[in-house]
């Protein structure tokens, strides 16, 4: 019998696809069919778990640890996760406000089921991770994104803040560091942020998965501001387990029970072996390792920004986190999406346009990931070098 399928939710209308999957999809038939591909397109560490975690989850594994878990996450996690915020970044946590997640994408979507009511808006910055507008609009709200530009770290500032609530904004969702910038938002500036929702009674949640790979200044936590600001954490970049779907979420201790109560009927609990692996991640040998590798990211970033400046890309604000840079290709081009295209044809380089992340003046830059080894960020600035000077100028 013949049939007509019923709509779509009308939501499903307002999440937009990853177009640089479509670059992707032409780099993997490009490697398919014998090419070199070199990915600076990829937002993964090229490192995975090391071996202490990797035995914890064998040993889970073969002991049975597999059952479900409280939907919060198991309690010595996260008194781990709590001491670890002590640890790095100075700021007292109480265990019983972390709450344990599939993921920080997770995290967000629990966040925005907690907070965010149909119609509502949430700043953000523009550029930003585009997940983060889908994850508002997934709950009927709408995502409200403040153009940002170099003089403010492509970041939201208070003046930004102030300028764009409106009575229909229910709070604001930061990055810092951020993808796609791999900039952070300077302490002093996120207090003032802070100070300014606070004033308007709205809620601050700042995702801070790459807070651990921060360079040259002392991270500090936005949970120092005060108990009211919700933080997001994630075991996927300085701890390098992104396909184990891990995260977290830093609650105010009024918002736990309610949340809770979400994530048991949305995800029951994140995955268990996950859990009892990750508890590997605090030990003296893995925080070496962890250590170490992030001391390797900086010194990617200290040959890759001034490198991809002598080619001519403008870098206007240097990244002190995170493993991005985002790069004006101006000079080169009127339309990066086309530009990134052609420059992975000629060289196999593999660079993300900007329009996947906004839609101010997305033509005119472009992300590159140094979540790579050096020895092929050495030989994608070679490939680009080649082209570039080979190319009339614009």
């Amino acid at each position: 019998m013949p049939f007509t399928l019923p709509p779509l939710a009308a939501r499903n209308a307002r999440i937009a696809p990853f177009h640089v999957m479509e670059l992707v999809k032409r780099a993997d038939a490009l490697a398919a069919a014998g090419r070199s591909i070199i990915h600076l397109s990829i937002g993964e560490p090229d490192f995975t778990a090391p071996p202490p975690v990797v035995a914890a989850l064998e040993r889970a594994a073969r002991d049975g640890d597999t059952g479900y878990t409280q939907a919060t996450g198991i309690e010595p996690l996260r008194r781990a996760i709590a001491r670890w915020h002590g640890d790095e970044f100075g700021v007292d946590v109480d265990p019983a406000r972390v709450l344990v997640t599939a993921g920080a994408s997770g995290a967000l979507l629990l966040a925005c089921a907690a907070l965010v009511n149909p119609g509502d808006a949430v700043l953000m910055s523009d550029p930003g991770y585009p997940c983060n507008r889908h994850f508002v609009a997934a709950f009927d709200g709408v995502a409200k994104a403040v153009p940002v530009g170099a003089a403010q770290r492509f970041q939201l500032d208070a003046a930004a803040v102030r300028a764009h609530w409106s009575p229909e904004v229910r709070g604001v969702l930061l990055a810092s560091p951020s993808n796609p910038t791999g900039t952070s938002i300077a302490f002093d500036e996120l207090g003032r942020v802070v100070d300014a929702v606070r004033e308007r009674g709205g809620f601050t949640v700042v995702d801070e998965i790459y807070l651990g790979l921060t360079y040259g200044h002392a991270p500090r936590s936005a949970l120092a501001l005060g108990d009211d600001v919700v933080t997001v954490g994630s075991f996927s970049k300085f701890f390098h387990m992104t396909g184990w779907r891990l995260g977290w979420l830093v609650l105010p201790p009024a918002w736990v029970a309610p949340v809770e109560k979400l994530a048991q009927n949305l995800f029951i609990c994140a995955s268990t072996l996950a859990q009892r692996a990750a508890l590997a991640c605090f030990g003296p040998e893995a925080t070496a390792v962890f250590r170490a590798r992030r001391d390797e990211f900086r010194a990617r970033r200290d040959f890759i920004v001034p490198a991809v400046r002598e080619l001519g890309f403008g870098v206007p604000v240097e990244p002190d986190g995170a493993f991005y840079v985002w790069l004006d290709a101006s000079r080169f081009t009127d339309d990066s999406d086309r530009f990134a295209i052609e420059l992975l044809e000629a060289t196999g380089v593999a660079l993300v346009p900007g329009k996947d992340f906004g839609a101010h003046e997305p033509h005119k830059w472009l992300r590159l990931s140094y979540a790579t080894d050096m020895a092929s960020l050495r030989e994608a600035v070679a490939r680009m070098r080649g082209w570039l000077a080979s190319r009339p100028a614009r």
